[in-house]
């Protein structure tokens, strides 16, 4: 395990940090009218940070065994391939898509319960399976470097966590200075709502070039 693998993933894990799932479902659970109840805000990260968990672990095992079969360079070879095609992939979303806010929004209103909530937080990872692309890009980073299982998990767990920082940074200033943080997220919240898919462009090009950079500096300069 090296700094540069745990630096290389720790911005993957801030860019996830910037998803539907992690920012801005917190954030609307934040601006629900009425008394904020951290235990609801708890059992939806909670929820949501192990469902990713579980689903990393699960596609380690399945990349793990793919990599044992391919020589070294040939699995950095295949991850240099992926870090070129999301940062390809970034430049098909469109600036001038709006992205659909008012259901999630909706969703998260009418329902107030512990249960409600846990389930709101697995539909938001269910739906972030098919664009998870920057974990699923940490995850070849970590097949491809040889880690053991303790390893994996260790940085698996850190990922996980390092994409909630943003929204329990939050969480602790709205509860510290309410009438001045409600502004900026209603701001943040109309500007997701606007500028969603331009925001999902840059995400996957930065993953990209990130898992393109780890694997061209492994290939050619270790």
């Amino acid at each position: 395990m090296t700094l540069g693998l745990v630096a290389a993933l720790a911005g993957l894990a801030l860019l996830d940090s910037t998803s539907i799932g992690t920012l801005f479902v917190p954030i609307w659970l934040m601006l629900t009218p009425g008394r904020l109840r951290l235990s609801r805000f708890g059992i939806y990260l909670g929820t949501i940070t192990v469902f990713y968990f579980v689903v990393g672990a699960l596609i380690v095992l399945g990349a793990s065994q793919v990599v044992d079969h391919l020589d070294g360079k040939v699995a950095l070879w295949i991850q240099l391939v992926i870090g070129v095609v999301l940062f390809a992939v970034s430049f098909r979303f469109d600036s001038k898509k709006k992205t659909n806010t008012g259901k999630w929004q909706a969703r998260i209103s009418a329902n107030g319960s512990a249960a409600a909530l846990a389930g709101i937080a697995l539909l938001a990872g269910v739906v972030e399976l098919a664009t998870m692309l920057p974990y699923l890009g940490a995850i070849g980073m970590m097949s491809a470097a040889d880690l053991r299982p303790a390893q994996v998990g260790l940085l698996l767990a850190g990922y996980c966590l390092v994409m909630i920082v943003p929204a329990v940074l939050l969480l602790g200033a709205r509860l510290a200075l309410r009438e001045r943080v409600e502004p900026f997220l209603r701001r943040v919240s109309t500007w997701f709502a606007e500028k969603g898919a331009s925001t999902t462009g840059w995400i996957l090009g930065i993953a990209g070039f990130l898992v393109a950079r780890d694997a061209v500096a492994r290939l050619f300069f270790v």
